[in-house]
C-alpha cells in the first residue's frame, strides 16, 4: 500500500509515529550524540525550517484575501440589513465565548507550567529572546492602547511586512472588503472576480504547502522528541485535556445555551439530528467538504433555503469557534513554557490581546485541514514567542483538528436555525416566531 495515496490524518499520523519512535530509538542505543543523529537532525531541521517559512510565506496574502471575501459575502446579501446583522452578532458572540473558554482552561491547568529546567530542554532556547519577559507579563493598558492605535496603520505596506502590525492588515481588509460590498454596477462585479479568484488561488496554494505538513510535521517534531525524551508526555496531555474541555463546554453549553435562548430549539433534539454533520466534520477535518452534507441536513430540520445558501456557506468561511479556542490555547501554552523557563507569568494584557487575535484571524483561516497552522504562526509572531514553536503541539494537533472542525460546523448549523428561528420560520416543527 503506497502511503502517498493514504488520506492526510493517516499520513500525520505516519509521520508523527516514525518522529517518535526514531527519537526512541536514537535515545536507546545511545546514538544521539553520534555524527549519524547530528546529522539527521540536521537534515530535520532544515525541512521542519523551510516548511514554517513556506507557512510565514502565505500569512499575509491567505488572511487578506480570506477576510475581504468573507466581508463581500457578508455584505453583499440582499437581505444583509437583517439577517447579515444577526448572524454576524451570532458569530462575534460564539466566537468569543469560546476562546474565553479556552482561556479559563488554560489557566486552570496551566499544562506548560513546567520545572525551569524541563522548559528549557523543551523549548531549546534558554537564552532566546532576553526581552521576552518585558513583552508577555510587563504589558499594562498604556500598551493595550497602543495595541488597539497599531490597528490603523500609517504605511499598510509596512505593516504587512511587520509581525507586530499584522493587526493593522486585518482591520484594514475588514474595511476594504466592507466597502466593496457598498460598490454597485461593473466595480462591484470587477472586485467580487478579483478578490474571489484571489483567494481560490491562495486556498489552493495553502492546500498544496499543507500537503507537505507530514514531511514538515517530522522535520519539526522529532528534534523537539530527541531534545526532551518524553518529558513532553505529562504537559501535551493536559495540553490535550485543556483544549477538549474547552471544545465540550462550548458546544455542549455555550451554543446549547444560544440554541435554548435565541432559537427556541431543544439542544439535544438538534444535536441528535446534525450526528451526520459532525461525523463528516470530524472525519474530514474540513469545513468546506463537510458543507453538503450541512446543509442538506440543516434544511431537514426546516430551515429555509434562502436562509442556509446565506448562512452556512459564510459560516464555513468565517465562523471557526474551535479553531479560534484552539489558537488561544497554543498561545499560552507556548507562553507558559518560556515563562517557566525565564520566571514570569504571562500577564492579563497580554493574553487578552492573543483573545483579540485569535477572534480576528479565525476569520481568515480557511476550511482545509491544519490551515489553523497559519493563524498561530501570526499570533506567536505578534507577541514575541517564536514561530517554531508551534512544533510542541504537532502530536496532538491531528486529533484536536477533526475535534475542532466538528465543533466549527456544529456551530454553523446552530446560527442557521438560531437566524431561521429570529426570521420567524418554522424548525423541528415549532411554531412561527415572526417578529421575535
Amino acid at each position: 500500500m503506497n502511503p502517498l495515496r493514504w488520506k492526510f490524518h493517516w499520513q500525520m499520523l505516519l509521520s508523527i509515529a516514525l518522529a517518535v519512535l526514531l527519537a526512541a530509538g536514537l535515545g536507546l542505543s545511545g546514538a544521539g550524540e553520534g555524527a549519524f543523529a547530528k546529522g539527521l537532525l540536521g537534515v530535520a531541521d532544515f525541512v521542519g525550517n523551510l516548511f514554517m517559512r513556506a507557512l510565514k510565506m502565505v500569512i499575509v496574502p491567505l488572511v487578506a484575501t480570506s477576510i475581504v471575501s468573507g466581508m463581500l459575502s457578508l455584505g453583499g446579501d440582499r437581505h444583509f440589513g437583517r439577517i447579515g446583522l444577526r448572524v454576524f452578532v451570532y458569530y462575534a458572540a460564539t466566537g468569543l465565548f469560546a476562546i474565553l473558554g479556552g482561556l479559563f482552561f488554560v489557566n486552570l491547568f496551566k499544562p506548560g507550567h513546567v520545572d525551569a529546567v524541563t522548559a528549557e530542554a523543551i523549548v531549546g532556547q534558554a537564552g532566546a529572546a532576553p526581552d521576552l519577559a518585558a513583552k508577555l507579563s510587563g504589558a499594562s493598558l498604556s500598551d493595550m492602547t497602543g495595541f488597539f492605535s497599531r490597528m490603523v496603520p500609517d504605511n499598510i505596506v509596512t505593516a504587512a511586512t511587520d509581525n507586530g502590525n499584522l493587526l493593522g492588515i486585518i482591520f484594514f481588509c475588514l474595511c476594504f472588503g466592507f466597502f466593496i460590498s457598498r460598490l454597485t454596477g461593473e466595480a462591484r462585479t470587477f472586485q467580487e472576480k478579483l478578490w474571489t479568484s484571489l483567494n481560490a488561488v491562495m486556498l489552493r496554494l495553502t492546500g498544496w504547502i499543507i500537503a507537505f505538513a507530514p514531511i514538515g510535521v517530522f522535520g519539526l517534531v522529532l528534534p523537539v522528541v530527541v531534545r526532551t525524551g518524553f518529558g513532553l508526555v505529562v504537559p501535551l496531555a493536559l495540553f490535550f485535556l485543556t483544549v477538549m474541555l474547552g471544545l465540550c463546554l462550548h458546544l455542549f453549553g455555550t451554543l446549547s445555551l444560544f440554541l435554548w435562548r435565541f432559537g427556541r430549539v431543544n439542544p439535544l433534539t438538534h444535536q441528535r439530528a446534525m450526528l451526520p454533520v459532525l461525523l463528516t466534520a470530524f472525519s474530514s477535518s474540513s469545513s468546506s467538504a463537510t458543507l453538503p452534507v450541512t446543509i442538506e441536513t440543516v434544511e431537514k430540520t426546516g430551515v429555509s433555503n434562502r436562509i442556509c445558501g446565506f448562512t452556512l456557506p459564510l459560516g464555513a468561511t468565517v465562523n471557526m469557534d474551535g479553531t479560534a479556542l484552539y489558537e488561544c490555547v497554543v498561545v499560552i501554552f507556548v507562553a507558559q513554557f518560556y515563562g517557566a523557563m525565564q520566571g514570569f507569568e504571562i500577564g492579563f494584557f497580554t493574553q487578552m490581546k492573543v483573545v483579540i487575535l485569535a477572534l480576528l484571524t479565525s476569520v481568515g483561516v480557511a476550511g482545509i485541514p491544519s490551515a489553523s497552522l497559519v493563524a498561530i504562526a501570526m499570533i506567536l509572531g505578534f507577541v514575541g514567542l517564536p514561530i517554531e514553536a508551534v512544533a510542541l503541539v504537532w502530536v496532538t494537533d491531528r486529533i484536536l483538528d477533526m475535534c475542532r472542525t466538528a465543533v466549527n460546523v456544529y456551530s454553523d448549523t446552530c446560527g442557521a436555525v438560531i437566524v431561521a428561528r429570529m426570521e420567524g420560520e418554522s424548525v423541528y416543527g415549532a411554531p412561527s416566531e415572526k417578529g421575535n
